[in-house]
């Protein structure tokens, strides 16, 4: 009997290593022709959680956080959109980006993952961010999106109405900080062991190969 391998992936929406990281297992993962082994789920962690709803430009943003300078940031966008378009991504890096809040973000895709849409709509969420540039801290965004991947809009405006489900995301969230999560992606094969970083592909098939002993 084969194998089967739980990968969760702890990430954010507008983490652009996250959507490499994943671009770059999910490649992994067809290569080895696994895909019927293998099962992803989405968990939450906010780079962000204080932002405010007005947002902050990335340039700024990336500045005060991490201390790059504007030629700094130009540099890794460059690189990133490279990665990026290597891997079927588009990256749109513009001045005008901004840094959004994404806890309702998280919610919506909590309710997804009830669905079975997850990966669908966490990949829908990165591009409107990431190359159309769009604010997906706003609501009407996120249910568009929620639409767009075929889920019921009423059903997820009512979750991101209810405090208690913001409650539930900060939970997880912490639940994983509890673990020793610290950076995004970090990917976490069957509760067992994990890799953080975006690795190369490489990497992720000899993981996978170990793990799903092929």
């Amino acid at each position: 009997m084969s194998k089967e391998l739980k990968i969760d992936i702890v990430s954010d929406v507008v983490c652009p290593w996250c959507i490499i990281g994943y671009k770059r297992l999910e490649q992994a993962i067809k290569e080895l022709n696994v895909e019927e082994q293998v099962t992803i789920e989405w968990q939450p962690f906010e780079l962000n959680p204080n932002m405010p709803k007005e947002g902050q430009l990335v340039q700024e943003h990336i500045s005060e956080k991490y201390g790059a300078s504007l030629e700094d940031q130009k540099q890794s966008q460059e690189r990133m959109t490279q990665f990026g378009a290597e891997l079927g991504f588009t990256f749109n890096y513009h001045d005008a980006l901004r840094m959004v809040n994404t806890r309702d973000a998280h919610i919506v895709l909590e309710y997804a993952n009830e669905q079975h849409k997850q990966t669908e709509l966490n990949l829908e969420l990165v591009s409107l961010f990431f190359s159309e540039g769009k604010d997906i801290s706003e609501k009407t965004i996120l249910l568009d999106a929620v639409e767009t991947v075929g889920l019921n809009k009423t059903e997820a405006e009512q979750r991101l109405d209810d405090v208690s489900y913001k409650n539930a995301v900060v939970a997880k969230e912490i639940k994983w900080q509890n673990l020793g999560v610290t950076s995004v992606p970090t990917m976490v094969f069957n509760h067992k062991s994990a890799l953080s970083g975006a690795q190369p592909i490489s990497v992720y098939k000899d993981v996978l190969k170990e793990l799903l002993e092929l």
